[in-house]
């Protein structure tokens, strides 16, 4: 992993900025991830400071919740699959394997989908959820780095606090 953050990096360069810059968010999420999360033992993964989600929780979430926003991206609506795997994000029980084993497999997943949206026109109507609350492309594209950011941010201060204070 390079010191310097993967926009200063001089990647993706065929990638529009939107898109390109969706793509070192995730890219840098990984890479905090690992960096904070991808020692923890399973307990501290699964461990819920003051009643806090687990860091695995926002693993989960995060690996899953990129494939329902480009799915509205794409202007679809969601599949049962994706329900159900939205309504598991919380279960106990998952180990460090499996949880960066998803991540992994969820951010290749969802790079090329990601250049293809960016591709397209941003200003492009989109709807999200069953309420159809009116979104753009541009504005998914936008979401899905900020929402990933914001549940890294989470991930790590509970693996600091687990680590600190309640598995040391």
């Amino acid at each position: 992993m390079s010191s310097i953050e993967p926009w200063l990096r001089g990647t993706e360069t065929d990638t529009p900025a939107v898109g390109r810059a969706v793509l070192h968010a995730l890219q840098l999420a990984e890479e905090d991830l690992w960096k904070w999360c991808g020692s923890l033992s399973d307990a501290a993964l699964n461990a819920r400071p003051a009643g806090a989600a687990p860091v695995a929780f926002h693993i989960r979430h995060l690996a899953r919740s990129l494939d329902r926003l480009l799915t509205y991206a794409e202007g679809r609506g969601l599949n049962e699959e994706q329900l159900a795997r939205l309504r598991t994000e919380l279960a106990p029980g998952a180990t460090r394997e499996e949880l960066f084993a998803e991540l992994t497999s969820a951010l290749s997943a969802v790079a090329p989908r990601v250049r293809a949206l960016a591709a397209s026109n941003l200003e492009d109507t989109r709807f999200v959820g069953s309420r159809r609350l009116p979104a753009t492309v541009g504005g998914l594209l936008v979401h899905v780095a900020d929402h990933t950011q914001r549940h890294v941010g989470q991930a790590i201060t509970t693996a600091k606090v687990v680590t600190e204070r309640i598995l040391p």
